[in-house]
């Protein structure tokens, strides 16, 4: 702690404070590094302490083991000193900044669900067929069973049902896997620039997906090879790092975040350079290697949408439901896992779940960079820094970037398209430097 007192002094003094009882406690607040006293951008100053529940020591947490919201002094004084905080260290919660809290996720949520709605909408009626907008609704209309009775021309309903609606409910999954996966493997790593392919998973996809071209595999082959080849990539790096850093930093916390960061950066460049091995090798199949590597959704159908759907679903259930615990970690490994969090298994947790969801997005649209550093600081900056937030507008969001990039790759340059990847790049990289040079994150990275 940089100004002098520590949680361990405060939780000795606190029996000692006789019936000083909260005034002590709060004068005592002030001496809390930024990120511990103000929670998570904007939420009441226990939140943070408050999520980490039940204690490692075994036990269900009871209802004399939850402190009030914003009673962040007595809960880190009982998880590092182990003592029970009595009725008098207790005050009322704040229900003032639930509420305030709880209003401003729920407006960047409904501002972040209209945005995506009014994507989806434009990106069906945009295209080359020159649709009239009631045309489009009439051949959305005509599958469902309780559509009117209403004459759509065959034609339409194809143009409709098979080209467009396949291709934008992709991108949606996909934008919102990377964005989501960006923000979580931002959380758990407590590096801002992280993004989905940090820890190796676009060079593994490559590398596998360039093999099965050079051997001659179907297309359909291509996107299980993806997949398998950006979930290994991220199995290696994650049991290299974890074990150097058990070995070496972190005894008991599963490795800490820059072993297993720099083992992703290793293991990527070793991957990266075989993929360039076999392309040399194999020329003739540069034109089609490229073509995925730079992303694409011109081939989308409602099978590649069912493919992915369980493994999208399944991983931003689990990402959701840990969004809490990340708020956690934001404070720093050794603070949670006093709180009672195993850092180990909600790190393992995380980057298995975003990697999951982001292998299988990879495997259908090919390499699309950028977007999970773009959406999830666009959020944070417009609704403050609580994952509790940014998780969920940052996977809405991201589905209503995509779909709207991929508008302009397939409208830029009509009939011709361009990469999607070449889109996200264009808005992405000065987007990145802008991150780069923030106040924000020249803070978060000290």
């Amino acid at each position: 702690m940089t100004d002098g007192a520590t949680p361990a002094s405060r939780a000795e003094a606190g029996p000692e404070a006789g019936q000083a009882g909260v005034t002590a406690d709060h004068a005592a607040a002030d001496t809390w590094p930024a990120d511990a006293k103000a929670g998570a951008d904007g939420a009441a100053p226990g939140d943070v302490w408050s999520l980490a529940r039940p204690r490692r020591t075994g036990g269900e947490a009871s209802s004399d083991d939850v402190p009030a919201p914003d009673d962040s002094e007595n809960l880190a004084r009982r998880g590092r000193a182990g003592g029970e905080a009595s009725s008098d260290d207790v005050p009322a919660p704040d229900d003032s900044e639930n509420l305030v809290r709880r209003g401003r996720a729920g407006i960047a949520i409904a501002v972040a669900s209209v945005a995506l709605a009014g994507a989806l909408v434009l990106a069906l009626y945009v295209g080359p067929a020159g649709l009239s907008l009631a045309t489009v609704a009439d051949a959305l209309l005509s599958k469902l069973p309780w559509h009117p009775a209403v004459s759509v021309p065959p034609v339409d309903v194809a143009i409709i049902w098979q080209i467009r609606a396949p291709r934008v409910v992709l991108a949606a999954l996909v934008g919102a896997m990377l964005s989501g996966g960006g923000a979580a493997y931002q959380g758990v790593f407590r590096n801002p620039l992280a993004d989905p392919y940090l820890l190796g998973v676009a060079a593994g996809a490559g590398l596998a997906a360039t093999i099965a071209v050079v051997a001659g595999a179907s297309p359909g082959v291509l996107p299980p090879a993806a997949f398998a080849g950006g979930a290994g990539a991220v199995a290696i790096t994650y049991v290299l790092g974890s074990g150097a850093g058990r070995d070496r930093e972190s005894p008991g916390l599963g490795g800490t975040t820059t072993s297993i960061v720099l083992a992703g950066v290793a293991v990527a460049a070793l991957l990266t350079a075989i993929q360039t091995y076999v392309l040399q090798q194999h020329t003739r199949v540069l034109q089609q290697v490229y073509s995925w590597v730079l992303g694409e959704l011109s081939l989308a159908s409602w099978s590649n949408v069912t493919t992915i759907l369980p493994y999208v679903a399944v991983s931003a259930v689990v990402l959701l439901a840990h969004r809490r615990l990340l708020d956690v970690l934001r404070v720093g490994e050794a603070e949670a896992s006093a709180l009672g969090v195993d850092v180990a298994r909600v790190r393992l947790t995380v980057v298995l779940a975003a990697t999951l969801g982001t292998a299988a997005a990879v495997s259908m649209s090919g390499l699309i960079g950028f977007v999970g550093i773009i959406v999830p600081h666009t959020v944070r900056l417009a609704a403050g820094s609580s994952y509790r937030i940014v998780l969920p507008v940052s996977m809405i969001g991201g589905a209503a970037f995509l779909v709207l990039a991929d508008l302009v790759a397939r409208t830029a340059q009509a009939p011709a398209e361009v990469p999607i990847g070449v889109i996200t790049a264009a808005a992405g990289a000065p987007f990145f430097l802008f991150v780069l040079r923030s106040s924000r994150t020249r803070r978060d990275l000290a």
